[in-house]
């Protein structure tokens, strides 16, 4: 007879320990909770409310609840009887009569030390046509962008009678032409300063009165330029007439410079390639 065969009996499986060395599963934290995690600012508000919590012996999560502002109270006695809401929340009381102004910031960017952005093409030598002002239609010539973001321009003058004066860039065209003024020198009294209107002298500003007529009588002060203005209006002049005689279309520059820009019927600024 064959030996009788032995029944293996399997042994029951250990409980599989936690990846974590049997910690316990920690509790989903609120979605108020997540929202102050989310924010770098409001981030540290967190663990103060977690020791509050700690300290009095309850849920983080019961003190994230938001408190009502009225919280509704049964009133007794028999005329008064029935709910009434009750605020909890105290109201602010305190309210500036005036506003209160803002404290300057350290390191204030100054208007001296704004970057000056220009439009594309503006630079010396170039050719623009002025749309405001006493001298508006002509042609002019860019010398130099001032540090007050202004630019310095002239006609010459001897062209077209628009001396040296300071003109924003917003009240201009840019056009496609352009003197080669590498070798013209501005005098260096042509600057900011030199279109400055005296401010604290006031008797510049005042009229005179007119001798021997009538006291009520008076004549305004006219604007007269200053003598060395005039010369170096001259200066400038004498060097840009030279450079447009030198070009070889120095008829037709001559033409451009001295004529008005103006449009007539079926002309739209936005089709024309200046």
């Amino acid at each position: 007879m064959a030996p009788p065969v032995k029944k293996v009996v399997a042994k029951p499986a250990a409980p599989a320990k936690a990846a974590s060395g049997g910690s316990k599963k920690k509790s989903p934290l609120p979605k108020a909770a997540k929202k102050l995690l989310a924010h770098a600012t409001t981030r540290p508000l967190w663990s103060r409310i977690r020791k509050t919590a700690l300290r009095k012996k309850v849920a983080p999560s019961t003190l994230l609840k938001k408190k009502p502002n009225f919280v509704e109270k049964q009133i007794g006695g028999e005329k008064n009887g029935g709910k009434r809401k009750v605020r909890v929340k105290k109201e602010r009381k305190f309210y500036p009569t005036e506003n209160q102004p803002r404290r300057r910031r350290t390191g204030h960017v100054t208007f001296k030390t704004h970057k000056r952005v220009y439009k594309a093409g503006i630079e010396a030598g170039r050719v623009v046509i002025v749309l405001a002002g006493r001298h508006k239609g002509k042609r002019v010539v860019v010398l130099k962008t001032l540090p007050s973001g202004l630019l310095l321009v002239t006609g010459p003058h001897a062209v077209n009678g628009c001396p040296i004066r300071r003109m924003h860039q917003k009240f201009t065209i840019v056009t496609s032409t352009k003197l080669d003024i590498s070798g013209v020198k501005i005098p260096d009294t042509i600057g900011d300063k030199t279109f400055r209107r005296p401010r604290g002298d006031t008797k510049a500003h005042k009229s005179k009165k007119t001798e021997g007529g009538d006291i009520f009588e008076t004549k305004a002060e006219g604007y007269k330029p200053s003598e060395q203005r005039k010369k170096d209006q001259v200066v400038v002049d004498k060097q840009l007439v030279e450079v447009i005689r030198k070009n070889k279309d120095k008829k037709l520059l001559f033409s451009y410079l001295g004529s008005y820009f103006q449009l007539r019927n079926n002309i739209f600024p936005h089709k024309l390639r200046f």
